[in-house]
C-alpha cells in the first residue's frame, strides 16, 4: 500500500473567468444510481492510473477442505504482472517465489531446490494460493478491478447490498461481473459465469490513506471452482515505491538441484505434499 482568478484592466473592467464545468445532475428519466455508480467507477480508473507498484509484510492465512495454514509473508508487486512473495517460516524464509512476466522462479532453501517454470494460474495458486495469472494477481494484491473489467462502460444495473452499492455488468446467459462500492472505496470484486458459478469474488476493507491514496489493508478472496479461501493482511504497505525490475529475477544457490515446472515435476511435487 497522492494526489481554478480574475482580471482587473487599467480601465476597471472586471473579466470574469467562465464557471467550471460541474458534473451534470441527473435528469427525470434518468437512472439516479447508475449515475452514483458512474462518479465511483470513475474515481476508481483515476486510482488505477495512480497506483503501480506495493510492497508490504503480510499475514497470508489460507483454507481448502481440511487444510489450513497461516504465514507471515514478504510480498512485493509491481504491474503489470511482476511478482514476488517470500514465506516466512520460525526458522527463516521457507519459500521463495519471483514471477517477471511469462517466467516463474521458486527457490526452497530447506531442500536447496530451485525450480523454473511458466507463471500460469496453476503454479501460483500451488505456491501463493492464488488461482490466477499475474496480472489479475497483482490487480488483486493490489485492490484494483482486474483487467477484464472495463471502466468505461455503463453499468447494465445498479443495486445495494447492505451498506455496498453494486454496480453489474453482463447477464445470467453470459456471465456477470460485478463491482461493489462502500464509502466510496472499492469493497468487492465478483465474477459468476453463464451456469451462475462464481469464479471468484474478493472483498477489500480496513482503508488507509497513503500519502493520498486510499489503500485496503485486508484483502478476502474465496475460489469456489478450487474450494479455497485466502486472506491477506498488510501490516505495512508501501505503495509506489522505487522497485527495481531485478526484485523479480531469482538465480540459483550454489549447489542447488534445479528443476523445470513441466507436468511430470509438478506431479512428482504434488506427490511430496
Amino acid at each position: 500500500m497522492l494526489l481554478l482568478a480574475t482580471l482587473e484592466t487599467s480601465a476597471c473592467f472586471i473579466v470574469r473567468p467562465a464557471p467550471i464545468a460541474q458534473p451534470q445532475t441527473p435528469i427525470a428519466g434518468f437512472d439516479a444510481g447508475k449515475y452514483q455508480v458512474q462518479k465511483l467507477i470513475a474515481a476508481l480508473a483515476e486510482r488505477d492510473k495512480r497506483l503501480d507498484s506495493m510492497q508490504t509484510p503480510a499475514v497470508m492465512e489460507y483454507t481448502a477442505g481440511d487444510q489450513h495454514v497461516k504465514a507471515k509473508e514478504e510480498i512485493v508487486v509491481k504491474r503489470p504482472g511482476n511478482l514476488r512473495v517470500e514465506a516466512m517460516s520460525p526458522f527463516g524464509v521457507a519459500l521463495l517465489l519471483a514471477a517477471q512476466g511469462s517466467a516463474l522462479a521458486i527457490f526452497e532453501p530447506g531442500r536447496n531446490r530451485f525450480m523454473r517454470g511458466n507463471a500460469t494460474a496453476d503454479t501460483l495458486y500451488r505456491y501463493v494460493r492464488i488461482p490466477m495469472a499475474p496480472a489479475d494477481a497483482v490487480g488483486l494484491l493490489m485492490g484494483l478491478a482486474p483487467p477484464q473489467f472495463a471502466l468505461n462502460g455503463i453499468a447494465d444495473s445498479v443495486s445495494n447490498d447492505g451498506a455496498m452499492t453494486v454496480a453489474l455488468y453482463g447477464n445470467s446467459a453470459s456471465g456477470t461481473r460485478e463491482l461493489g462500492f462502500s464509502a466510496g472505496n472499492l469493497a468487492m470484486v465478483r465474477e459468476t459465469a453463464g451456469n451462475g458459478r462464481v469464479n471468484y469474488e474478493v472483498r477489500y476493507s480496513d482503508y488507509h490513506d497513503i500519502g493520498g491514496v486510499m489503500f485496503p489493508y485486508v484483502v478476502d478472496a474465496t475460489f469456489p471452482a478450487a474450494g479455497s479461501h485466502v486472506t491477506f493482511r498488510y501490516l505495512r504497505p508501501i505503495v509506489n515505491g522505487d522497485i527495481p525490475d531485478s526484485t523479480f529475477v531469482l538465480t540459483p544457490a550454489p549447489g542447488a538441484t534445479l528443476m523445470n515446472l513441466s507436468l511430470d515435476d509438478a506431479r512428482a511435487l504434488a506427490n511430496e505434499s
